[in-house]
């Protein structure tokens, strides 16, 4: 709305914060002419089309910005002038944003010519393509994704591939004759009448909400409920308050004792309700699951009460059931208040229901750029609006979002089912090895045999190189897109104050080469917009950007293309795509070393579909490349990448093999035999690259020489090609390139090793690169940035990076900011002989509207120590270990540091289970069956530990490992699973106690599982502070015994050796919990910053650079006095000895029995019997009888068994001679007379027996009387008049009967203390005497007090005393938990 000079616009809100949910804000501008040109336009907003938001730089690969914030930064690469195809590739030349422009930049199209594609082509708008989503989930009900342009169904199958969302539902149960089922979390369900289940058999289970739902989600349903629990609390303890308060004045003195008892329950009740707000700890609630066949298709079911706060809504019976996605595409919406979308897929016959929903907003954002359609708002359809999706969910909501193994092969496997035409995955991470692991080869075959085309994100890791990440930026078979930001991007989407002139490459987009050469980045295409995002966000759409954004958007693109080569009947292929969107990209840039950042630059969609209509007949080919040193076999790359200092001072001679691959289905006679390629080859630098002119190809391959002389380069980057072109059709371009990668380090010769770069000048986008050799002897860095001549603040990435052979690149990052001209300093670990790129970059957005340089100062010095051992192991002895170390390049200062601070302990599994998956999602493309392998390991911890599993062999290593997928489920006894993780284990808080840890692997090769059967699993826990050993330093080799000859520090010379000793720790110091050959580890360090002054330094983490450091755990020393002395002389003679061995065995023999069936409990009875006969007072006899009559389960008649239980008790107590346990334990023993301790712990056993006979008698007497007592209300209510007599449970003493419970519980008092381990029984006489505020508080007592796993029934009978009370919102919180600490099963892998 325009008035006069003000112009009132909203503009998107972009917050720096991941996700954050906020509304856009107004803003006032005023409309000048002749000022600030590009405002000139109106940027009117119409209702519900620009919300807008950042997205977090996420592991998949997305990247947040706005206002010019998030993601990395990038160099920068200009747009090359009148290669646009006219429309000058995004300049500001007669830049205007308007309202449509404004709305376009949103969703950007121009950029890659889809939008002229379109125009020329409206029905080739991705019709009769299927897309592959592979992502964190799709929301089906996200704003466009409904349906295609031409009216068909926007997305066919919505599937979860992790697993996480996975429910058991192999319990089977019939509905009773009033049509209830009984759930698994054990609600009763009402089954719908009209659902049709001719076998009357109904699936169910069970799941907590919250693993369902995001992170984000989680928090904003926390909060909400937290609000409502807190008022009705409140509620409840005014209530509460006002009770104590007129029970204060009704009794002003509280001498009675039971007035006391009186008012100490309700200031219990008050105490407990305060305590609960403090300890609130939302787990969410549970929602029951029904699976059942109609006879046709397999339906679900959900019971949802426990989500609404109206109870009438959500209930099983009114839910409307659901089948297969893929088969009625309908979806769900678990409530209002969470507004989350979710599908359902049932598997194994019944037996595993799926529940999917998304795990994060990034795959619906990115579904929503490929292809979503948008009929009234056309300027926000995605790229492809005509295209089809699947959303295939790899990211694992269990682990955060992280990707799987298992998530991505079965999301291959799903998209070869679906045939799709595309793959899309934004999802990524740096590997060791390119090209290489298990994903790669399925990838290979998808893309090969099933001739899908595969696009993926290169990674937001720039802007240094070599920082591609698997599997966009490394593998041969996939297409690696980079993410571009256009003027008009950056003035709409991200709102910048003054847009670049020119379209660059965003900072933080990922640089190739490839560790082996190849160029890393295939295209580039947009790399951010405002797109869809799932309807839990409370929004249609949200800003995110990065290498995550630019792969869907390439992906529409390529949508484009294969929809119009079908509507044409050209045979589409990977290969010939491909070829077609690099060989007609439009340059990012005018530099040859460009290409490692945009590769071949911006796709245009339609000048690719005009090469792919002249190259119709030509047959599909990929020429793969092998590159290897002449004379080399090994190692073979896909170029030729000269980054160390030896390789860039002399010339070197390499074999390249180009070997044309066809797809499978190739004909050998039509389309092998008869290939024949005259190829001209040409370098784009004869002075440097030379090779020959001509090279004949044929199906089998050829290969020829190359030689690189880069001995006359300057230092720096240098990029060349050697290229192939067609002798007959020139036109097609290059069909093949071997990209020649030269970093020229610089040499520091100077000493001190000091390098400086002065007066850098940085303008928004700019990097700097330089290349150092590092010196040798150095092994860390100390450095120093000055920024000046800068008026606005200014953001700089700083990146390090290094390579070294089968590593991951050694990087080291940090992203700086100067408000105001100063210095920051920084420090780093390097790799001697190496050579060190040093990027930096002021980010693309930082400084625009500000017209100064910044000028940076780049100050490097290096230092090192050098050691004769990187990992010092010290061997259980009490021999310390020699170290020597040096300084060959500066003068250091020596200071050793060492710590141990966490125990490694080895495990074998104990169990080990083979089994194939079912075949509905495990079969593999090939028909390949995948096995999984289950091993069950176990441990316990004597105290509550931080602890972290590890498995050497397949730990850190996702896309580049042979192996499918690993996860692994810690869980207590109880089954409540405490920690999960996968590759990438974390480290988890566990309480004292025994646990299971079971690891799960997968793989289509029963061999390789049959190996791992005996895998070796370390449990790694960190010791506390006060545990944690300090080592010491000697200079004498004797000193750690003899306690002489500390060594603390020296300065090292140059060219001079020092040698010392680091010793072990002491023996008497090592934690109780370390168990004879686990492994004690930590960090060693032997210098520390030159800034540091004497006292710090001391924690070898926290310097520069730090080697590992372990101690084995020597046996325990053996007790001194063990075997002293001669055991006394037995007094009793050989039959009483035979006799008493009889008994002792028969008793053993009785303890074994089984008592599952009623022949089992029979013979067990006659046995007691007999025993009993034989020996009548033998009181541990009489314990066992009790133990075994305990041990019962499944039991009808309870009152009968309690019965025998108080009877067993009752013959315990009276074997017993109860005078002289007294007598006994009035007197002291001596500790040093043997006879007399064992007479000791002999009366122990004899007390404890009597004790536990006192505590089961309680416990059985109360039971029969709850029994009798829930007996008499069913005889009320069905009417009967005998029944009406009721006991006044405020005074169990009255009436002429006696109050058994209270006497024994009066006799269990004179043996022990009732609030310990027997306070169960005080929890009882407490309620029975209507004391619940007070019996409620000792029960929370005792199950705070208990060390073990947390028992079930003490739990319970806290839960029955909320009820009793009437605290509905405490009882509704205690259930939620109980389904966490008492799971009915373990989830499934």
């Amino acid at each position: 709305m325009q008035h006069g000079g003000l112009l009132i616009v909203k503009l998107p809100s972009v917050p720096p914060s991941p996700l954050t949910l906020l509304p856009p804000h107004l803003s006032l501008f005023i409309n000048r002419p002749n000022t600030r040109r590009r405002r000139n336009g109106e940027w009117r907003r119409r209702p519900g089309r620009s919300r807008s938001s950042s997205s977090k730089r996420s592991r998949s690969s997305s990247s947040s910005g706005g206002g010019g914030g998030g993601g990395s930064d990038s160099v920068k690469v200009w747009a090359m002038p009148g290669c646009g195809g006219g429309d000058d590739n995004g300049s500001l030349r007669k830049f205007k944003l308007s309202e449509s422009t404004f709305l376009a930049s949103l969703m950007p199209k121009k950029e890659i010519g889809a939008d002229r594609f379109l125009e020329a082509h409206p029905h080739y708008d991705g019709r009769g393509v299927v897309i592959a989503i592979f992502d964190s989930g799709v929301d089906p009900a996200a704003a466009g994704l409904q349906v295609t342009s031409d009216g068909k169904p926007k997305i066919l199958d919505v599937i979860d591939c992790t697993g996480s969302g996975d429910i058991d539902t192999s319990k089977v149960v019939k509905a009773d004759a009033n049509g209830c089922i009984r759930g698994v979390s054990g609600a009763s369900l009402v089954v719908n009448s009209s659902w049709k289940n001719p076998s009357g058999e109904w699936h169910v289970g069970y799941k907590l909400i919250y693993e369902l739902f995001t992170d984000k989600l989680t928090n904003r349903l926390k909060e909400e409920r937290k609000k409502k629990w807190d008022e009705q609390n409140q509620e409840e303890i005014a209530k509460a308050v006002k009770r104590l308060d007129e029970f204060d004045q009704k009794h002003v003195k509280t001498d009675d004792i039971n007035l006391k008892r009186v008012r100490e329950d309700l200031q219990n009740r008050v105490d407990y309700l305060r305590k609960q707000a403090e300890s609130y700890d939302d787990k969410g609630p549970v929602i029951d699951a029904v699976v059942w066949h109609d006879g046709e298709v397999w339906r679900v079911a959900l019971d949802t009460q426990s989500l609404e706060d109206d109870p009438d809504c959500g209930k099983l019976a009114d839910f409307a059931p659901l089948t297969n996605f893929r088969i009625e595409r309908k979806y769900g919406v678990f409530s209002k208040l969470d507004a989350c979308t979710f599908v359902v897929n049932v598997y194994d016959e019944g037996n595993i229901l799926s529940i999917v929903t998304d795990s994060s907003p990034h795959g619906t954002h990115v579904a929503g750029i490929t292809s979503a359609f948008h009929p009234k708002e056309p300027l926000l359809n995605g790229v492809a609006p005509g295209a089809q999706l699947i959303s295939c969910k790899i990211g694992d909501s269990r682990l955060g979002s992280m990707e799987t193994g298992t998530g991505l092969t079965r999301a291959l496997i799903a998209a070869v089912e679906h045939k799709c035409d595309l793959i899309n995955m934004s999802y990524g991470e740096p590997t060791l090895l390119p090209d290489y692991g298990r994903f790669v080869d399925l990838v290979n075959e998808v893309v090969n045999k099933h001739r899908l085309i595969f696009v993926s994100s290169a990674a937001n890791s720039g802007p240094a190189l070599s920082t591609v990440g698997a599997p966009g930026g490394t593998t041969s078979t996939i297409i690696g897109v980079g993410a571009y930001v256009s003027p008009e991007m950056a003035a709409g989407a991200h709102s910048v104050v003054e847009p670049p002139p020119e379209g660059i490459e965003y900072t933080w987009s990922s640089r190739g080469p490839t560790a082996d050469g190849d160029v890393g980045v295939c295209i580039s295409a947009p790399g951010g917009a405002v797109a869809p995002v799932p309807t839990w966000t409370l929004q249609r759409r949200m800003l995110m950007n990065g290498t995550s954004m630019s792969s869907p958007s390439a992906c529409g693109g390529i949508a484009l293309l294969v929809s119009a080569l079908k509507a044409e009947g050209i045979p589409v292929s990977p290969y010939s795509v491909r070829k077609a969107l690099e060989n007609t990209c439009v340059s990012i840039g005018i530099l040859p070393e460009d290409k490692l950042s945009t590769g071949e630059g911006l796709m245009q969609v339609d000048r690719a579909h005009e090469y792919l209509r002249q190259s119709r007949n030509i047959p599909s080919v990929w020429y793969q490349i092998k590159v290897a040193q002449s004379g080399k076999s090994t190692p073979v790359s896909r170029g030729i990448y000269l980054r160390e200092p030896s390789a860039c001072q002399q010339s070197s001679e390499w074999t390249v093999q180009v070997e044309p691959k066809f797809h499978e289905d190739a004909s050998n006679l039509d389309e092998l035999v008869p290939f024949e390629d005259c190829i001209e080859l040409h370098s784009s630098d004869q002075a440097i690259v030379r090779a020959p002119e001509y090279l004949l190809l044929t199906h089998n391959g050829r290969s020829f020489n190359v030689v690189v002389d880069p001995t006359y380069l300057s230092e720096g980057l240098h990029y060349y090609e050697v290229y192939g072109i067609d002798c007959k059709a020139p036109w097609r371009g290059p069909l093949f390139r071997v990209p020649i990668t030269i970093t020229k380090p610089k040499a520091v010769i100077n000493r001190p090793p000091v390098v400086t770069f002065s007066r850098m000048s940085f303008i928004p986008g700019r990097i700097e690169r330089k290349f150092l050799e590092v010196p040798i002897g150095a092994t860390w860095v100390e450095a120093t940035m000055r920024a000046s001549g800068f008026d606005t603040t200014r953001r700089f990435f700083v990146d390090t990076v290094q390579l070294c052979p089968l590593k991951r690149p050694i990087k080291w990052e940090s992203v700086v900011t100067f408000s105001s001209p100063s210095a920051k300093n920084f420090s780093f670990p390097v790799v001697a002989g190496q050579t060190m790129e040093l990027a930096i970059a002021q980010f693309w957005s930082s400084g625009m509207g500000s017209h100064e340089t910044a000028i940076v100062d780049f100050e490097i010095a290096f230092h090192g120590i050098n050691i004769n051992k990187e990992e010092v192991l010290l061997d259980g002895s009490e021999a310390p270990v020699r170290i020597d170390a040096e300084a060959l390049i500066v003068s250091e200062k020596l200071a050793p540091a060492a710590i141990l601070n966490k125990v490694r302990i080895p495990y074998r599994p104990i169990e080990a289970k083979l089994s194939t998956l079912a075949a509905d999602r495990d079969r593999l493309p090939s028909g390949k069956q995948t096995l999984a392998l289950k091993l069950t390991y176990k441990f316990k911890l004597e105290d509550g530990a931080e602890v972290k599993p590890s498995i050497p062999l397949l730990n850190d290593r996702i896309y580049d490992t042979k192996f499918e997928s690993q996860f692994y489920m810690i869980s207590d006894p109880n089954k409540r699973v405490h920690a999960m993780g996968d590759v990438y284990p974390n480290s988890s808080k566990l309480p004292k106690g025994e646990y299971n840890l079971q690891l799960y692997l997968r793989h289509d090769n029963v061999q390789y599982l049959e190996k791992l059967k005996q895998l070796v699993l370390f449990i790694e826990r960190n010791l506390e502070e006060k545990e944690v050993l300090r080592l010491s330093f000697f200079s004498q080799p004797d000193g750690p015994l003899m306690g002489n000859g500390s060594f603390k520090s020296s300065v090292l010379v140059p060219g001079e050796k020092e040698a010392f000793y680091v010793g072990p720790p002491s023996k008497d110091k090592l934690p109780k919990s370390c168990q004879q050959g686990s492994v004690l580890l930590g960090a060693i360090s032997y210098g520390k910053l030159s800034y540091f002054g004497d006292g710090e330094g001391r924690n070898p983490r926290k310097n520069p650079v730090s080697h590992q450091i372990s101690y084995i755990v020597p046996p325990n020393k053996l007790d001194e006095d063990k075997g002293k002395g001669s055991s006394p002389t037995c007094t009793k003679s050989i039959p009483e000895r035979i006799e008493e061995e009889v008994r002792d065995a028969k008793i053993k023999v009785l303890a074994s029995l089984k008592q599952d069936t009623d022949e089992e409990r029979s013979e067990w009875e006659k046995f007691c019997v007999s025993l009993k006969s034989e020996y009548p007072d033998y009181t541990p006899l009489l314990s066992k009888i009790l133990e075994g009559l305990l041990s019962r389960n499944n039991i009808e008649d309870k009152i009968s068994h309690n019965e025998k239980v108080i009877a067993a008790s009752n013959d315990v107590v009276d074997s017993i001679d109860k005078e002289e346990l007294v007598n006994f334990f009035a007197l002291k023993t001596d500790p040093e007379d043997e006879e007399a301790e064992k007479t000791r712990k002999k009366m122990e056993t004899t007390r404890d027996q009597l004790v536990e006979a006192f505590y089961q008698k309680g416990l059985a007497l109360a039971e029969i009387e709850s029994l009798e007592a829930e007996k008499s209300k069913d005889l009320v209510a069905s009417g009967a008049k005998d029944a009406e007599k009721t006991v006044d449970r405020s005074e169990p003493d009255s009436g002429d009967q006696p109050d058994l419970f209270e006497e024994n519980f009066k006799e269990l008092k004179k043996w022990v203390d009732v609030k310990s381990k027997y306070g169960t029984l005080l929890v009882i006489r407490e309620r029975r005497c209507g004391r619940l505020g007070t019996a409620l508080k000792v029960a929370n007592d005792l199950i705070q007090d208990n060390g073990e796993p947390p028992k079930k029934k003490l739990f319970e009978l806290k839960l029955s005393l909320l009820e009793e009370i009437g605290w509905l919102h405490a009882v509704k919180y205690e259930k939620e938990w109980m389904h966490v600490r008492f799971p009915a099963n373990l989830p499934l892998f």
